[in-house]
């Protein structure tokens, strides 16, 4: 099954294209955003702690279960169960995994051909083609429609490609691309008036605010968005690993690469809002609340641009372009799920799987542009506010409670034979199976309860 369905040829090329799946829009859009709205470096701290208390673990978990499964993400929730009504349960986590990646797949894309028409609006201003870059950057049906068909066709073509020639590829060149874009960016940042007290909010933590609940909240449900949990991405990128590779460090490799990345988008918008600020443009309001946080980056950060004289067209192309690649390097994992699930429950070439999936997501992102106003919230709201957490609860359920200790432990020691001398061997199956749930149920408690 393993070589039908294709592995990663390196480990590099494994940790790059994982990472690519966690790095996303959450990443350099949501967590600054959210860094900013929520204390500052006191959002961070408790962040970068929950990465590692929550993130990494879980992370863990769907990379073991995935790579023990050698299959999409409802044969390898049912090959851990070991009972009938287990065995079900399995079924339907593995399946609500593959309708949720979707419904972000839908949204994401939308979201995504908006970063491809804003990318390309000052190559028009330059070329003095002003009706053209006004269309590209208003919002309207027919600009919506064409990116969002633009970005799902690119999305496809790499997945088409495959595990090796195309997820693979493209995430090795993709990532450290994206890496050099972030750190050129942020360096030019900090350069202009203001970044500095940006800087200071971000890094410096207001300990009065590390035990506010919204702050823990929202840092926990970034945490899950950021490293893709829950939506059978990670578990479908487990399962294209062979047996030598140490899934823990693996695992460890793809959270520090994630986090990094997240980390320098923050050194990047956060001091980007206060240049903002120091320019004139409003971005918090009189309550101190991030002004329009969610369309940060189509009006606040365009608004600075527009400051920076001839430089506004490079800057803005770099900065969109960046938003780019980090959307497509997630978008690829995203479609490859639910492919994957069809290749396997119906045996037909992958080829045509890829483009009867990729272009039945497309049409549903199409829906929701058609009706915009009534869905696109809403499937945003279903997908990551309601389903990811339910779902990353019954995967920490099926890890600690449901999948037999001596299993587990084999699986784990598969790829590092020496690990059972390591701290991770002594904590990680007891911290799995009784901490992970009650910090995910809590997330799961209140996206319920709000």
């Amino acid at each position: 099954m393993a070589n039908s369905r294709g592995q990663f040829s390196s480990r590099l090329g494994f940790v790059l294209a994982a990472a690519g799946c966690a790095v996303g829009v959450g990443n350099i859009w949501g967590f600054p955003t959210q860094a900013a709205s929520n204390g500052g470096g006191a959002f961070l701290l408790v962040y970068l702690a929950l990465i590692f208390i929550l993130g990494y673990p879980m992370l863990v978990a769907e990379l073991l279960i995935g790579r023990a499964g050698q299959a999409n993400p409802m044969k390898s929730m049912q090959g851990v169960a070991n009972s009938s009504f287990t065995h079900h349960l399995g079924a339907i986590a593995g399946i609500g995994s593959i309708l949720v990646v979707t419904l972000i797949f839908t949204f994401y894309s939308i979201i995504s051909g908006w970063f491809i028409s804003f990318t390309l609006a000052p190559v028009f201003s330059l070329a003095g083609q002003a009706e053209h870059s006004q269309w590209l950057t208003d919002f309207s049906l027919s600009r919506n429609l064409v990116f969002t068909l633009a970005f799902g066709l690119l999305t496809i073509l790499v997945v088409k490609k495959g595990i090796k020639d195309g997820i693979e590829k493209w995430a090795t060149r993709l990532m450290p691309l994206l890496f050099i874009l972030l750190i050129v960016s942020a360096v030019y940042m900090m350069t202009q008036a203001g970044a500095m007290a940006g800087l200071k909010a971000y890094l410096i933590p207001d300990f009065s605010q590390l035990l506010n609940p919204e702050l823990l909240a929202n840092a926990l449900g970034q945490t899950f968005f950021s490293l893709s949990l829950g939506s059978g991405a990670m578990m479908v990128y487990g399962s294209y690993l062979n047996k030598q590779d140490s899934v823990p460090k693996l695992a460890a490799q793809v959270t520090l690469v994630d986090t990094g990345v997240a980390f320098l988008a923050g050194l990047l918008i956060v001091p980007a809002m206060y240049v903002a600020m120091a320019q004139g443009v409003e971005i918090f309001n009189a309550s101190g609340q991030l002004v329009d946080g969610d369309n940060l980056v189509f009006t606040v950060l365009p608004a600075l641009f527009e400051t920076m004289g001839s430089a506004k067209y490079i800057v803005s192309f770099g900065f969109f372009f960046l938003l780019v690649i980090a959307a497509l390097t997630s978008s690829i994992a995203m479609l490859e799920t639910p492919v994957a699930f069809v290749c396997e429950l119906t045996r037909l070439d992958r080829n045509k799987v890829v483009w009867l999936v990729g272009i039945t997501c497309v049409a549903l992102s199409c829906i929701i542009v058609f009706n915009f106003a009534s869905l696109f919230g809403l499937v945003i709201t279903i997908s990551t506010q309601y389903a990811q957490p339910l779902i990353s609860l019954m995967v920490c359920v099926f890890a600690g409670w449901v999948w037999q200790r001596n299993k587990v432990l084999a699986e784990i020691k598969q790829g590092d034979e020496n690990i059972e001398q390591s701290i991770f061997w002594k904590i990680w199956p007891a911290y799995v199976k009784y901490v992970c749930p009650l910090l995910v149920g809590f997330l799961v408690f209140r996206a319920y309860t709000a």
